[in-house]
């Protein structure tokens, strides 16, 4: 199993004073934590894409060529590129320039992402989001398998041959799909024989067990190994000390953020309760002290029927720069070992 970080680089006041850091400085410390994560030993590194006031990931490629310099062993991913908002020609060319810069380590997690700015930012029509992907999806994969595609589409202009260079290092750039609850998608990266990540931002690790076993079964009637139908979790995460200094260090900036969303979407405010439930023994929050932390995970992979990658999304503790770096550190050197030990002992393959 790949253990890592996702981040969106969020920039979040100090819930004692309401001050900032500054776009320069909160990108600096991001870059530090890849950093961290590459020397403690974790497996992947995160970057999501957002088109927002309180992220500053509007441009994964850039900041993960940035960390592609500073660090020598971790896998850079993108966290998700939304897919139905950009161009893949240029998505692929910037890419296979990160695997290059990398020697190997670039990958990508695609999807239609949960909000929607960057579609009348680019002059999409966001109710095509989902023809929109499918049909970027085709052209991407496309792009992996040669150098000068012939494709047609609706939504961009035709290729016929043209050259799309650079390539990349590795024999073919590893894409994954990312998904919500939405079912169709969990059975279209089934159909098309994709490694899978799932999205649990809140709630229970089981009610995704029907939406993984759809995409598996999706796989299977269409023909693919099921060594290649591979599951991933991104989940809300954080490692402390204790449970309460790591749930202490995260509340703050996960209410922050769940409320400015919440406001948007109608949603009630959150609630500490509601936070330290989805923290609890049956929620889906990654949230506490190493040994705590390790057992969830194991529990979640048991649960989903196995997982090949669990990242932790700790961008909302961003405002918490100690205890975001201890995090990244006791996830590195005590939670992931936990893991691994357990699942050699189960005689279960990464």
């Amino acid at each position: 199993m790949e253990i890592g970080i996702d981040s969106f680089a969020a920039i979040l006041p100090d819930p004692r004073t309401g001050l900032l850091l500054s776009a320069t400085e909160r990108m600096e410390d991001l870059l530090e934590e890849v950093v961290l994560a590459d020397r403690v030993g974790l497996d992947v590194f995160g970057i999501g894409e957002h088109h927002r006031a309180e992220f500053l990931d509007s441009a994964p490629a850039i900041i993960l060529a940035a960390a592609a310099a500073r660090t020598s062993r971790i896998r850079l991913t993108s966290a998700v590129t939304v897919l139905s908002a950009v161009d893949p020609v240029r998505l692929f060319q910037e890419f296979a320039t990160l695997d290059l810069i990398s020697k190997g380590r670039a990958g990508l997690v695609v999807g239609r992402g949960s909000f929607g700015e960057a579609f009348p930012l680019f002059g999409l029509d966001p109710q095509a989001y989902d023809d929109l992907f499918a049909e970027k999806l085709d052209l991407f994969l496309q792009l992996g398998e040669t150098s000068h595609p012939r494709w047609q589409g609706r939504f961009r202009p035709d290729l016929s041959g043209q050259g799309v260079f650079p390539r990349p290092h590795q024999d073919r750039l590893p894409v994954w799909i990312g998904v919500g609850g939405t079912p169709q998608s969990f059975a279209r990266a089934g159909v098309l024989g994709l490694p899978l990540m799932v999205a649990i931002i809140g709630g229970t690790f089981e009610r995704f067990r029907p939406l993984v076993d759809l995409y598996r079964e999706a796989g299977a009637r269409a023909g693919h190994d099921p060594a290649a139908l591979k599951v991933g979790v991104h989940a809300m995460g954080f490692v402390g000390e204790t449970d309460a200094s790591a749930a202490d260090a995260f509340f703050p900036g996960w209410a922050h953020l769940t409320a400015t969303v919440g406001r948007e979407r109608g949603w009630s405010p959150p609630t500490r309760a509601q936070f330290d439930a989805m923290a609890g023994p049956d929620g889906a929050f990654l949230v506490g002290a190493p040994a705590t932390v390790a057992a969830k995970i194991r529990r979640a992979s048991e649960v989903l029927g196995g997982l090949a990658r669990i990242t932790f999304q700790m961008s909302t503790a961003s405002l918490e720069t100690a205890a975001m770096k201890r995090s990244i550190e006791l996830l590195g050197t005590e939670v992931a070992p936990m893991v691994r030990a357990n699942l050699d002992d189960q005689g279960e393959r990464t």
